[in-house]
């Protein structure tokens, strides 16, 4: 009975997934989700997703775009950028606005 009693506590707390997503600093620009499957279409790990292609103005990833240019001051990429994307977590899952 006591295992059952924890199996249902715990049950729900390890369901819950805690969404790490990524926004343009200076845009406020979504840029795709931290984190879980590179097979979701959010995710900023999904090469072949809006937020993880190499080719997508909006990526990180895109090594010419905004956000993952080496050289421009809001992208994840430079070491010197001023206005880099930032992390926001949210425990409920979803995009945050």
């Amino acid at each position: 009975m006591k295992k059952l009693i924890l199996i249902c506590v715990l049950l729900p707390v390890s369901t819950l997934a805690i969404s790490a997503e990524l926004y343009g600093q200076q845009t406020g620009q979504y840029l795709g989700q931290l984190g879980g499957s590179k097979y979701n279409a959010n995710s900023a790990k999904n090469p072949y997703g809006r937020y993880g292609s190499k080719y997508s103005a909006g990526s990180t990833n895109n090594p010419y775009g905004r956000h993952g240019s080496k050289y421009s001051t809001g992208s994840i990429n430079n070491p010197y950028a001023t206005n880099p994307p930032v992390i926001r977590s949210n425990p409920y899952g979803g995009k945050l606005y």
